[in-house]
């Protein structure tokens, strides 16, 4: 499937837990969110980005893996307006794992 070109704004946050390491947060991030610029700032790392492509890692995931209802149902429950949002295992996504959480308490070092 083809990502089409459409104007976006995608922004990405992980906590940056005491014990962590603000570069290894990084890595965990783009792993999963692709060709974005990473901002550290006040324990959040940050990744922001406005080419739709950013995400093609996950759109990788959701069809090999055949999860289009799970992650659909996130994003519909989760909509505002023209905003959407969903959680991912930051220790999955250190190791290059995209794993959806419904709440920010299933990954043991946070969203």
């Amino acid at each position: 499937m083809k990502i089409p070109e459409v104007a976006c704004k995608i922004e990405a946050y992980a906590a940056v837990n005491p014990s962590e390491d603000p570069e290894k947060v990084r890595h965990a991030v783009a792993n999963v969110v692709l060709n974005a610029d990473y901002q550290y700032k006040d324990g959040s790392m940050k990744a922001t980005s406005r080419d739709l492509h950013s995400l093609a890692k996950i759109q990788e995931t959701v069809r090999s893996r055949r999860a289009n209802r799970v992650y659909r149902r996130q994003m519909r429950f989760n909509t505002k307006e023209d905003t959407t949002w969903f959680y991912l295992n930051k220790q999955a996504a250190y190791v290059d794992v995209v794993a959806i959480c419904d709440e920010a308490e299933e990954s043991p070092m946070g969203p």
